[in-house]
């Protein structure tokens, strides 16, 4: 082989590598616009983008600003499958429903100190309030961050600590028609005294919000949902396992899969019925004063029609076989 044939060669290698993604710079990387959110990537293509900016220099920028959330991009990296501040409701065209946004949690009834909280639609001055990243760090297999975040009740200016979180999301190294495997584990601290997660399943607990074209858009890309088993009746029904998802967006269709940890506590109820999306888990509890309440939950995002009920159970196993 003469050196003009070993040039040749090695340039077709670097091809070859680069186009199976193996090359120099794949893998897992943080993307952090200091203040304003940090993106997860894959081989370069955005996977999540944790948005903790907060912001007070205008009315705006608190209502844009005042809680945390995960958002999740397309299988391009390109195009957010989940929804902002802009969120219309399923009554009619208008309607606005800017709290759902994206992967996020919250309860519109946080009872502290014998007052009620909403940290749903952050109403009066209510903020969740990123503090600092804990740690980032990644493998060849997977990524985690963990961020501390602070609920704020909004009395004098900045307002007292409700609960201190501690939030780690691990996604795990997407493949074929999954985009994203996400474990959103948190710990809820009560630091002012006894704290009461209280709500109604349509407005608390950990829910997903898709991209408000599914709301804006006809009945084909509407929401539909799939449970565990047939004669499910989400409004009364607790404790379910997981639940399923798929909806239209950008001519494609996509699929959610919501796992709910059998260790989380009792009497969870899944909104799962809105044709908009927003779906989640929901349930009441007490965490005493300077306890620290534990959750686990699994967020599946794929490409394409839901998968078989068969599926969904394996993968419901595999997370609590874990």
């Amino acid at each position: 082989m003469n050196g003009r044939t070993r040039i040749v060669c090695g340039l077709l290698v670097a091809v070859i590598i680069c186009g199976f993604g193996v090359a120099k710079g794949a893998g897992f990387s943080w993307a952090d616009k200091e203040g304003e959110y940090l993106d997860l990537l894959f081989g370069g293509r955005k996977v999540t983008r944790y948005m903790y900016a907060y912001d007070t220099s205008s009315e705006q920028r608190v209502f844009e600003t005042y809680k945390v959330l995960h958002h999740v991009f397309d299988e391009e990296g390109k195009n957010l499958l989940t929804n902002g501040p802009d969120g219309e409701g399923p009554y009619s065209k208008g309607t606005k429903f800017p709290h759902h946004r994206g992967i996020f949690i919250g309860w519109n009834r946080l009872e502290c100190g014998g007052q009620s909280y909403d940290t749903w639609h952050m109403s009066r001055g209510v903020a969740q309030v990123h503090q600092k990243f804990v740690e980032k760090k990644t493998d060849g297999h997977k990524a985690s961050s963990t961020a501390l975040i602070h609920w704020k009740s909004g009395e004098s200016g900045e307002g007292k600590v409700m609960v201190e979180e501690k939030r780690c999301t691990t996604v795990y190294r997407p493949s074929g028609e999954t985009i994203l495997l996400l474990d959103f584990e948190t710990e809820l601290k009560a630091v002012a005294g006894e704290v009461y997660l209280n709500g109604d399943p349509e407005h608390a607990g950990f829910q997903y919000r898709p991209h408000n074209d599914v709301a804006a858009g006809g009945a084909d890309v509407k929401a539909k949902y799939l449970f565990h088993k047939d004669g499910i009746d989400p409004k009364k029904d607790k404790d379910m396992p997981w639940v399923g998802m798929e909806y239209g967006l950008n001519g494609k269709r996509y699929s959610v899969q919501h796992i709910n940890h059998p260790s989380n506590p009792k009497g969870t109820i899944y909104s799962a019925y809105r044709d908009y999306g927003r779906f989640g888990a929901f349930f009441k509890h007490t965490i005493k004063a300077g306890q620290t309440l534990k959750l686990r939950y699994r967020i599946w995002v794929g490409q394409g029609e839901m998968p078989k009920r068969a599926e969904l159970a394996r993968r419901y196993a595999s997370f609590i076989a874990e």
